[in-house]
């Protein structure tokens, strides 16, 4: 059972002129490259298809290079620098939203993302570029998210600098992200492969979560960017296995016991004109329900995705929130 919100019919979205604009174009291109069959017209995506080239010059501090961990599955990632004295900086291993289907590391307003958390909080960023759904369905962006951080693991001395501390590593994501982040910790938590890497927390930014059942927010939130039931009903037959529904675990992580595992402390970000977020609070109680560490951070006038857009005000303020919890977790490992 999702958590309902309650609705507030006198609130209205505003949104700049400018992030209106963005927020029309990716949603008329995602949506006219859906097929009716179920597939994705990549040669359609491609044609606007701009992509951001690493960077190894440091641009506002942070440089950014590029590692390939499996070239068949084109499974790599971006690593963002922070170029900032002291040693013990953390890791944060992102994974990009896109409904599992879209984006990409390289996707331009994911590049930016990156690196602002890198030169703000300061961290080393691992930007995953996991396979795409339907091409590639469950689990194939869970093997790859744990597959990057086992490279991580055995590759370390070679890929990342001497002052980049595993031990202090968080798992961070948005939308389909904060879902892959979720997903990848509780394979991670128990695996006995990982000496160097110690998860200390999860940045959960609207993490894309659902169910068979409609919540209130899906129901009275209608004409919200980027987010509808339709929009993601196609994700989740393009993401689950054939002939699963959205009670499969992938979905809805409460199906799965995760009450013995040493999950790490989690932050979960929820948007009020946000659809999906009923599931994302309901994904809070849930880890709370599991004897975990969970901190809601709403913004209630904000809608899915928003933190990309750096023209809002709400977007820096989350990342100074992220730098808090990422400051008060580390601060908690020498306490």
């Amino acid at each position: 059972m999702a958590t309902e919100s309650q609705p507030n019919h006198q609130k209205k979205l505003m949104i700049p002129f400018k992030t209106r604009i963005a927020l029309t174009v990716i949603s008329t291109f995602t949506d006219n490259a859906q097929r009716p069959d179920g597939s994705i017209n990549r040669r359609f995506l491609r044609l606007f298809d701009f992509r951001a080239p690493p960077n190894p010059q440091p641009v506002h501090s942070v440089s950014s290079s590029d590692f390939v961990v499996d070239p068949s599955r084109d499974l790599w990632f971006r690593l963002y620098t922070p170029h900032v004295s002291g040693d013990r900086i953390p890791v944060v291993i992102f994974f990009h939203g896109g409904g599992f289907a879209f984006l990409s590391p390289n996707t331009p307003p994911y590049d930016n993302v990156c690196r602002r958390f890198a030169g703000k909080l300061p961290a080393y960023v691992v930007s995953v570029n996991y396979r795409l759904a339907p091409e590639h369905r469950y689990p194939a962006q869970y093997d790859d998210g744990f597959d990057a951080v086992k490279f991580l693991e055995e590759n370390r001395g070679k890929v990342l600098p001497a002052n980049a501390d595993l031990s202090r590593c968080f798992f961070a994501g948005d939308s389909a992200g904060g879902n892959i982040a979720h997903n990848v910790a509780i394979r991670v938590s128990p695996a006995r492969c990982f000496a160097a890497v110690k998860l200390v927390g999860i940045i959960s930014i609207q993490p894309f979560f659902g169910g068979e059942e409609r919540t209130e927010a899906e129901r009275s939130l209608v004409g919200m960017p980027l987010v509808s039931p339709d929009r993601t009903d196609w994700c989740w037959r393009a993401m689950l296995p054939e002939g699963a529904n959205r009670d499969h675990e992938a979905a809805k992580p409460s199906v799965v016991d995760i009450s013995g595992l040493d999950y790490p402390d989690t932050m979960v970000v929820v948007a009020g004109f946000d659809p999906l977020r009923d599931w994302q609070r309901s994904y809070c109680e849930w880890l709370k329900l599991s004897g975990k560490r969970v901190t809601l951070v709403e913004y209630p006038n904000m809608f899915h995705a928003f933190y990309i857009f750096p023209e809002l005000p709400e977007a820096g303020q989350l990342v100074q929130r992220i730098k808090d919890f990422v400051e008060e977790r580390v601060a908690s490992l020498s306490a």
